[in-house]
């Protein structure tokens, strides 16, 4: 199976080793990546994990966002520093969203955590091409 973060690996050979904890990702667009291949699988554990503010507190909150929409596909828009923006499609309720988020991350204790993010406003435009890499319009794939 084809890695979900989309890095044209598998997930065994990519995203997989970090979410079990095998290895730490070596960078903030590593751990990006593996952060959402872990809310695509719904393993909710390296979530809280990876992330400095998390706790098993926000554990069903994380999981119940994780299982309640049909991800789609991830986009990284830029990568510098400690900064990953990216965009994350997924359908919730069969209905087309992105999430785009400018998120830092911060070394902690040897290893890379999510700091924060700061969520930007994104328009779906209906004739762009879909996210699902159809080759089709959003309009007429993912987007009805």
């Amino acid at each position: 199976m084809l890695c979900p973060c989309q890095s044209g690996l598998t997930y065994h050979a990519c995203c997989k080793p970090l979410i079990k904890k095998q290895k730490h990702p070596s960078s903030p667009l590593e751990l990006m990546r593996s952060r959402y291949s872990a809310f695509v699988v719904g393993d909710v554990d390296y979530l809280i994990y990876s992330d400095l503010h998390s706790t098993q507190a926000d554990k069903a909150e994380i999981l119940a966002f994780a299982k309640g929409v049909e991800w789609i596909s991830l986009e990284i828009l830029e990568s510098y520093d400690d900064i990953v923006e990216f965009q994350a499609y997924y359908k919730l309720n069969g209905t087309l969203q992105v999430l785009h988020e400018r998120s830092r991350f911060v070394v902690h204790n040897g290893r890379w955590h999510y700091a924060e993010g700061r969520l930007l406003n994104s328009k779906i435009e209906r004739n762009a091409p879909c996210p699902c890499k159809s080759g089709k319009k959003i309009k007429k794939c993912c987007g009805t």
